[in-house]
């Protein structure tokens, strides 16, 4: 695509880069067809190849509008478009510059700006969302149905996670919201980690991975919590911790991509990069593993649903999937498994009709099997697909644990 960038566009410290990603674009419009708002909306400007226009024109030197501004907050950032994708365009990286451009640019309305400021105020700490979750629960009979959908239908206490007495050791990033929505994810992956031989060393320091407040676009503050982690896990890689495992794939995908944000940060760059290279989702680690010492048969009739930010982010789609089918489980097919289900961080939160929409057709998919629970492998999809009150969803290693006895 030919791009002529204004001189504002060209000094930004990303400018070069997204004078790259358009020009890598060849608009064939691919993306469109797998592009979820694109699917409900039939708008092309609320597919990736609009979008890609839109965020070219501001970057050129045009003056965005609210217009610009809804479209690209309409995006999930879904990066389906980029798995589509037959030119390799990093549609992601181009709608993080982009929308930074036009937030400064375009004011929100007040009750925009107070719900993402609240978002960021509650959501990335962990103590505080764990006490509205569970003042939250006390109340549920009294809330209006859209609260209620956001708390989980039953909340597992965590159980006793085993003391570290391996040598082969991994950090676990513990998450902000997982220990409120879901505490025993990580405590059931602690279990089946020490059953193959493998401690999970606490790093109570770090805390969100600073997702949240990137794709809000309070970008500085989302890197100032990448740059705190990277401090918090320091002396453990030191130490010869061999990996940083996440539970929850969305911020799986975000951590993965320090080494790619922090890399014009001269005191930050090197160690995000290796924070990066050590990153690991769960089911990277159990895949390489022999899951036969585990000792267990599932009996379990599931549907798996790969969250965006596994099979599209992480291009890990079927990996989960091949370590349960390997334990035994039976997974039921699952049409159009490549579509997003409508969470997205916060965007059930932010653009409530369209994740509602797009939950629903998930679940119609999912649920065509007739499973008996739906697994996942991020909090966030957990949560939202759950909250329609239909067939359970859990995530998926909390089935393993449950399995072993």
């Amino acid at each position: 695509m030919q791009t002529h960038l204004s001189e504002q566009a060209r000094a930004l410290p990303r400018g070069e880069e997204a004078e790259a990603i358009l020009r890598s674009c060849v608009h064939c419009g691919f993306c469109n067809a797998t592009c979820p708002t694109y699917q409900l909306l039939g708008d092309e400007l609320d597919g990736p190849r609009g979008r890609i226009y839109l965020m070219k024109q501001v970057l050129e030197g045009h003056e965005p509008s609210a217009s610009t501004l809804q479209h690209l907050d309409r995006c999930l950032s879904c990066r389906n478009c980029e798995t589509t994708c037959p030119s390799g365009v990093q549609y992601h990286n181009l709608l993080d510059i982009g929308r930074a451009v036009v937030e400064e640019q375009v004011p929100r309305p007040f009750a925009e700006r107070m719900l993402r400021a609240g978002l960021r105020a509650v959501v990335p700490h962990a103590g505080l969302f764990k006490a509205l979750v569970h003042t939250g629960n006390a109340f549920r009979p009294l809330l209006p149905e859209a609260l209620k959908a956001k708390l989980p239908r039953q909340v597992r206490p965590a159980r006793p996670r085993p003391a570290v007495r391996h040598t082969r050791h991994v950090l676990m990033l513990e998450g902000c919201v997982q220990p409120g929505l879901s505490p025993n994810t990580n405590a059931a992956t602690a279990r089946v980690l020490d059953r193959l031989g493998i401690s999970v060393e606490p790093a109570r320091e770090a805390g969100c991975c600073g997702a949240v407040d990137y794709h809000l676009n309070a970008q500085d503050a989302g890197l100032d919590r990448a740059r705190r982690n990277i401090d918090a896990w320091w002396p453990a890689i030191e130490s010869g911790a061999e990996a940083i495992i996440q539970t929850a794939s969305g911020c799986g995908a975000f951590v993965k991509d320090y080494g790619h944000l922090l890399m014009h940060d001269p005191r930050y760059a090197a160690k995000a990069e290796r924070v990066s290279q050590l990153a690991r989702d769960l089911v990277e680690v159990l895949r390489d593993a022999p899951l036969e010492s585990l000792g267990i048969r599932g009996d379990l009739r599931l549907a798996f649903h790969c969250p965006c930010t596994l099979q599209h982010a992480q291009k890990l789609g079927g990996a989960v999937e091949g370590v349960l089918a390997r334990l035994g489980f039976h997974l039921t097919p699952v049409p159009d498994a490549h579509l997003c289900c409508g969470s997205a961080g916060t965007y059930s939160i932010t653009q409530p009709e369209l994740s509602r929409q797009l939950r629903d057709n998930k679940l119609n998919a999912l649920e065509s099997g007739q499973p008996q629970v739906i697994a996942t492998a991020n909090i966030g999809c957990q949560t939202h697909l759950d909250g329609a009150g239909r067939t359970p969803v859990r995530h998926w290693i909390e089935l393993v644990d449950e399995a072993m006895g």
